[in-house]
């Protein structure tokens, strides 16, 4: 749920009142107990993304950002991508792994999305097609709503089921 407060924005005085840091502290948290391999490198990068939303999530050293170079502003999501993609990875292979080959190749399908949405802004910005900035923000957001989308769907799946801590004689 927290990237579902990642993608939607609610404007007020500037300030997105659904605020990307809180998202992705809950994204910290769904990450934390997820059964894959890379659960370590998830925690890190979402920890990343949670600071470098903090910062970007105030309106100043937002507009700074996209007044100074619309390139220092793509840079600053890059965590962001970076980690939904790891995800998006990590997930696959918890599928392959379970034997969910549909899973995989939809979660392979939003990777590579995934990568097409960071890539895409050096290429189009790179070579001075300013103009097309705001289709990039409409594919990484329907890049980022196809993740949502699939991540509801798998999260009853086995492979994708938060490892339970163990029990201790103080939860007893």
């Amino acid at each position: 749920m927290g990237l579902v407060i990642v993608l939607l924005t609610v404007s007020a005085h500037g300030y997105d009142v659904l605020a990307d840091p809180i998202g992705w502290a809950l994204v910290l948290v769904g990450v934390s107990t997820l059964p894959v391999a890379e659960r370590t490198s998830l925690r890190w990068l979402a920890v990343i993304s949670l600071l470098v939303s903090a910062v970007v999530w105030v309106p100043a050293a937002r507009d700074a950002l996209n007044v100074a170079d619309l390139a220092l502003a793509w840079a600053a999501g890059l965590p962001e991508l970076v980690t939904l993609i790891v995800l998006a990875h990590a997930l696959a292979r918890s599928a392959w792994t379970a034997g969910d080959t549909t899973a995989r190749r939809w979660l392979l399908t939003a990777r590579t999305l995934l990568v097409v949405t960071a890539l895409l802004p050096a290429v189009v910005l790179g070579g001075g097609f300013d103009s097309w900035d705001s289709v990039l923000g409409l594919v990484g957001s329907l890049t980022l709503l196809l993740l949502i989308v699939l991540l509801l769907r798998y999260s009853s799946r086995s492979w994708a089921r938060p490892v339970s801590a163990p029990e201790t004689a103080d939860s007893r």
